[in-house]
């Protein structure tokens, strides 16, 4: 049986392949059409999936998306009502976009899967409430049999908190916090106030958070959230205008904090670090509160995770370290994007009623879910755009990366099948050596373009974690944070302890610096050798040379690019920034010896994220 799910129409649009209970393709709409978190019908992601598995679209037994429009305008117009006449302006503009388009999302689907295939039955195509997607996209690839599933982001239909309980193929919601009260939307409300994107930049404000101090911690709990302890909360609604206005906040929430709303240009300050800090520890909090909630409600041993808020490693790894739970399991793509694989499963789970065996490990695959290219593929391609690259054996080619590594070369490395979800987990990577203390800052000015303040992740061999980290237990997709080791940290200096806010950024904290956050805390992403042998025997070969058996880890991209997705555009992004070194497939490219000609800019080729 094949089940194709969709996430369309409002951000990270993608498409999932699910067969015999199996995911088995799946891929995000902007890494083809090169737009970041493109919302538009994923039609490239959609043919990947087919293709991938040589079907048809008349071959797919049911198409499912992620969620029910209706019940989606059913909550706008009550919204309107409930805040009347307050929002017209909003009213005026979004009415007519859901008059014209969106209430006939259906038609418009059929539309659309009909130009894959005129004969596809429409009848075929189903509607998934969006938290149950969430929680399916978490539970069903789990390799928990039992569990319950926590799910928090923004706003579905109504839901914007559900918790469920999932046993063999069913899965109940059975509590839910509904709009407008939202953590995500909370948390993105902070994330505009301080100048940057919302539904892009939250991970910035997260990074953000260890510069500062949570002097706001307490004034936010007082005036805009009224959490519970049991995690159930409430927002005052006066200080925000998401309902009904065009910003997330109003005058109210700036004079609260006594401070006007930072525009993108301006500078940060340690005001906005605190800020940061402040709704990061409110977040922890909120998150902590609902997890203990629900362990001693249910009994649950086994606890998943899905939502754009699961994306927040940081309340993750406090949760994991609560210890109210035994094993915790993150969706990787937990947002949006997610949503066509939850989609895909409920389904066939639900709808079908058809069994189901838990994982042995990672019904994800690692998430390694998208297109890859043969060996002699990279080299027509590469060889099409201008590329000089030398074809190496895979020995070869694992050594001269981990020389290059160990020289503390920025190396570009592109293998296998792309990764579904936002993080590079050692298939569409940019790498270097975490020993370096020019590394963190040299990668995020010069080949990311991005601000220097934002952390790197280490991918650290699984059989070592425990050595290097105050973990052990696996972290196979960047979604938890925990500290460095203390016995790998450096003593700092009276005057260093003494620094604030980005002064901190220039002081090496321990024997792996750049993966080391400035609360000496760091993302990790374990590595095994059953899920990423390739990556997995780079990190050794660097090891042997090293002593270090960490890299530096992040996505191959530059600021407000999505990662990579073919040959070509590993090789473009090489050429548009300051990486000295490619690896595709067994192909090494050195920078110095391109054609110059072939040079670009990418410092300012894509809009800001």
């Amino acid at each position: 049986m094949r089940i194709l799910g969709i996430s369309a129409f409002y951000h990270d649009s993608a498409a999932a392949l699910v067969e015999d209970g199996r995911i088995v393709a799946a891929a995000q709409e902007e890494r083809f059409t090169r737009k970041k978190h493109d919302p538009s019908f994923p039609m490239h992601a959609i043919g990947y999936c087919l293709e991938a598995t040589g079907a048809r679209l008349s071959d797919i037994d049911h198409v499912v998306f992620y969620d029910k429009p209706f019940l989606k305008f059913e909550r706008l117009l009550e919204t309107y009502i409930a805040m009347a006449p307050a929002g017209f302006r909003s009213f005026q503009m979004a009415i007519p976009l859901w008059l014209k388009e969106k209430l006939f999302q259906k038609s418009l689907l059929r539309k659309k899967l009909g130009e894959f295939d005129e004969e596809f039955d429409g009848a075929r195509l189903l509607f998934t409430e969006h938290h149950l997607s969430h929680a399916a996209s978490a539970f069903y690839p789990s390799p928990f049999d039992k569990a319950v599933v926590l799910t928090m982001d923004g706003v579905g239909e109504w839901a914007t908190t559900s918790a469920a309980l999932g046993e063999g193929n069913r899965l109940e919601i059975f509590q839910e916090i509904h709009f407008p009260h939202s953590l995500g939307l909370l948390y993105s409300a902070v994330t505009y106030y301080t100048g940057f994107k919302v539904n892009s930049g939250e991970y910035k404000v997260m990074g953000l958070a260890p510069y500062g101090q949570p002097k706001y911690a307490q004034l936010i709990l007082d005036h805009l959230i009224d959490l519970k302890p049991d995690g159930s909360f409430r927002l005052d609604m006066s200080y925000f205008d998401y309902c009904t206005g065009l910003t997330m906040t109003n005058e109210r929430f700036a004079k609260l904090f006594g401070q006007p709303v930072r525009t993108p240009d301006q500078l940060l300050t340690s005001f906005h670090m605190d800020v940061a800090a402040s709704i990061q520890a409110v977040l922890d909090e909120a998150v902590l509160r609902l997890t203990r909630s629900l362990a001693s409600k249910t009994g649950a041993r086994n606890l998943c995770l899905a939502g754009g808020v699961a994306l927040n490693c940081v309340a993750n790894g406090k949760v994991l370290r609560d210890g109210k739970f035994d094993r915790i399991w993150i969706q990787p793509a937990a947002g949006d994007a997610g949503g066509a694989v939850g989609a895909a499963f409920a389904a066939y789970h639900q709808f079908r009623g058809e069994l189901r065996s838990a994982a042995a490990s990672d019904g994800m695959s690692g998430a390694f879910l998208g297109p890859q290219f043969s060996q002699s593929e990279i080299e027509r391609r590469l060889t099409a755009v201008g590329a000089r690259f030398t074809v190496l054996s895979e020995n070869q080619m694992v050594e001269a990366t981990a020389k290059a590594l160990s020289d503390q070369l920025a190396v570009g490395w592109f293998q296998g099948r792309m990764e579904f979800g936002p993080r590079s987990l050692g298939a569409r990577s940019i790498l270097g050596d975490p020993r370096s203390p020019a590394m963190q800052k040299n990668l995020n000015l010069k080949v990311k373009y991005r601000e220097s303040f934002r952390p790197f992740a280490p991918a650290v061999l699984r059989e070592d974690v425990a050595d290097w980290f105050e973990l052990d237990s696996d972290s196979p997709y960047m979604l938890i944070v925990a500290d460095v080791r203390d016995d790998k940290r450096r003593a700092m200096s009276a005057q260093e302890q003494a620094l604030f806010g980005i002064d901190k950024l220039n002081v090496s904290r321990s024997e792996i610096p750049a993966v080391t956050h400035v609360d000496y805390s760091a993302r990790i992403q374990t590595v095994s050798a059953d899920t990423n042998p390739l990556f997995h025997r780079l990190l050794q070969r660097f090891k042997a040379l090293s002593g270090c058996p960490v890299l530096v880890n992040t996505s191959f991209n530059v600021r407000g690019e999505p990662i990579v997705c073919t040959p070509e555009d590993a090789f473009r992004c090489f050429m548009g920034n300051e990486l000295d070194v490619l690896v595709v497939g067994n192909c090494v490219l050195n920078k110095s010896e391109q054609d110059s000609a072939l040079k670009q800019d990418y410092s300012s080729a894509f809009e800001l994220d």
